[in-house]
Formats: structure tokens, C-alpha cells, sequence
């Protein structure tokens, strides 16, 4: 065995013995059970501006990129731990910052708080709202980007995966969304430089063959969800509807869904 197929193996052993052994259902029975409703409301539940590209807005002064991951993160922690009031008095810029760094101040994780628990955000009905109207405020108050680059799990962009692996993850993902759970997913088609991301899945639905269609939010577009298939034939992944992405191939992995993961 090749000294680059044994690392890939220790890897994806590595990441299996983390992650546990609990059993996961079949892609059959996500196929026999059907659709999963959605676990987010796009464009209600998902921020109102975009993690920009910088090769788009050279020069741009207040220029927001590299946030992909805080901000797929963030939608998973508004949606556990927040609540919103809009008929409460609205606070000023200061005391909205304060806010949102309680709400990602909770591992994304961790189980949804009960509504008496949650961080209460004044004067909006929702993320999108209230991201479109305080939005220097809901950026301030998002954490710094740089751990997010340096995440120890960020090394599974290199490396090729058997098709077991990426199975597994479409039917641990399938398996989250029936039961409500968005799953925030990294998608890389590496050694190309066009695509190493984030996307956050909140539904899944199926094409007349049995393929699964996540439907995704992508923090690059938040004026139209995005699409991913895992092939079931290929076993697979396939980028169908991202932005500014070809389609084709491209491999994908569980994120903050683990202390360590």
C-alpha cells in the first residue's frame, strides 16, 4: 500500500472513531420514508447578506469575506438558541452586538434551548429581518473567522475519499434532516481551487431514481437556496446548484456536529 493510500485511510479511521459508532439508517429507508420537510425557512431564518468574494469586490473597503463558515454556523446557533420579539422596544447598535455574541457563544452542537432559555432578540421577527436592518451589528457580534481556517478537521479538502465514506455522510445527513436538524456540511472539489466551502443542508428531497437533493443555504447567496445530489449509483456528491460553481463531482463532510467534529 502507497504511502498516500495509508494516510487516507488513517484519516477516514481517525474521523470514524471520533465521530462514533452509532448506527445510521440506510439511504433505502431515507428513500422509503421520503422528502424531509425543511429545518430552516430560507430567507427567514438565514442572514440577509452575503460572505462576499474577493476576487468580485477588489478594492472594496468594508469588504465581508471568508466568513462562510461563521455564517452557516451562525444560522444553526440563531435557529437553537435565539428567539426573536418583534413587538419588544428595539435596542441600539451596541447592545444588538452584545447580543449575538451570546447566541454564538453556544457550541452549534448542542441540543436547542427551550424558549425561556434562548437569547432574546428585540424589535425583529426574525434573522433575516433583523440582519438586513442591524447588519454592521449582526457582523460585529459574529466571532473572528481565523479558527475556522485552521480547524483541525479542514485537512479532509486534500485528501480523496472512498465512496463508503461519502455514502456515510449522505445517509448520516439524510438522517439529521428527518429528524429536524440542519447539517452544516464542508464541500470541496480540491485539487481545483474553485470550490472549498461551506454550505448549511435543510431539507432533502428525491429524483425519480432514488438520488438525494439537499437543499442548502449557501452564505455566498442569500437571495436562492442552493442545490447538492449524492448520487446513489456514484455514490457521490455532485455540486448541481451552488453559487459561482461549476457543476460536477465534488466531495462533502460533516461540520460542528461534535465537540471534535
Amino acid at each position: 500500500m502507497q504511502a498516500s493510500s495509508r494516510l487516507v485511510l488513517l484519516a477516514v479511521l481517525l474521523t470514524a472513531a471520533v465521530s462514533g459508532c452509532a448506527s445510521v439508517a440506510s439511504l433505502d429507508a431515507a428513500v422509503q420514508r421520503g422528502a424531509a420537510p425543511p429545518s430552516l425557512r430560507f430567507g427567514v431564518d438565514t442572514f440577509a447578506f452575503a460572505n462576499e468574494s474577493r476576487s468580485k469586490n477588489r478594492g472594496k473597503p468594508d469588504l465581508y469575506a471568508n466568513y462562510c463558515f461563521v455564517m452557516a454556523r451562525g444560522v444553526t446557533q440563531f435557529h437553537r438558541f435565539a428567539r426573536f420579539d418583534p413587538l419588544a422596544p428595539r435596542l441600539s447598535h451596541d447592545e444588538y452586538v452584545a447580543r449575538v455574541k451570546q447566541v454564538v457563544s453556544h457550541a452549534p452542537w448542542h441540543d436547542p434551548l427551550p424558549a425561556d432559555d434562548r437569547v432574546v432578540i428585540p424589535g425583529y421577527g426574525s434573522l433575516y429581518e433583523f440582519s438586513r436592518d442591524q447588519e454592521a451589528a449582526v457582523k460585529e457580534g459574529l466571532v473572528g473567522r481565523f479558527w475556522t481556517w485552521v480547524h483541525w478537521t479542514n485537512w479532509r479538502v486534500v485528501f480523496p475519499m472512498p465512496r463508503w465514506q461519502q455514502e456515510r455522510v449522505a445517509r448520516e445527513t439524510a438522517a439529521e434532516l428527518g429528524d429536524g436538524r440542519p447539517v452544516q456540511l464542508l464541500v470541496t472539489n480540491f485539487p481545483t481551487w474553485e470550490l472549498n466551502h461551506t454550505v448549511l443542508a435543510y431539507a432533502y428531497d428525491l429524483d425519480r431514481t432514488g438520488n438525494l437533493l439537499f437543499t442548502v443555504y449557501d452564505p455566498n447567496d442569500p437571495r436562492e437556496p442552493g442545490l447538492v445530489t449524492f448520487d446513489r449509483a456514484e455514490r457521490r456528491f455532485e455540486a448541481t446548484r451552488l453559487y459561482d460553481t461549476s457543476r460536477g463531482p465534488i466531495r462533502a463532510f460533516r461540520m460542528y456536529y461534535r465537540a471534535l467534529l
